[in-house]
């Protein structure tokens, strides 16, 4: 589900504290675009949305949810859309930032804080 080497990658190349505000600012944009996904999807939109929510994904090591997305955001761009399935994606999201949240963030800060 996640990708644990990235996001201790993330964490050396960019250091505790910068990394915890690339995770707030990444958590805050991603809510964002989930809760339209969610409330008020919009098929037009989901090629850019799930391209956007990819790139974060990868970024944070979020794996799974990038690849559901870049599957999307593919039948967006084909011009299927109106048959993507939100629903494993917003699901994949939740159980991502969950189980980010329970490890408590890369190995390397969760020894440093012991």
């Amino acid at each position: 589900m996640i990708d644990w080497g990235r996001v201790e990658t993330l964490f050396e190349e960019i250091g505790g504290e910068d990394f915890h505000e690339v995770v707030q600012i990444f958590l805050e944009e991603a809510d964002s675009v989930i809760a339209r996904l969610e409330t008020a999807p919009d098929p037009d939109c989901y090629e850019e949305d799930l391209h956007f929510l990819k790139g974060s994904a990868l970024n944070l090591g979020f794996s799974d949810l990038a690849a559901l997305c870049q599957v999307g955001e593919r039948q967006a761009a084909a011009g299927s859309a109106e048959h993507i399935d939100i629903g494993p994606i917003l699901r994949c999201y939740r159980a991502s930032v969950d189980a980010f949240a329970e490890r408590g963030g890369p190995p390397s800060q969760r020894s440093s804080a012991a």
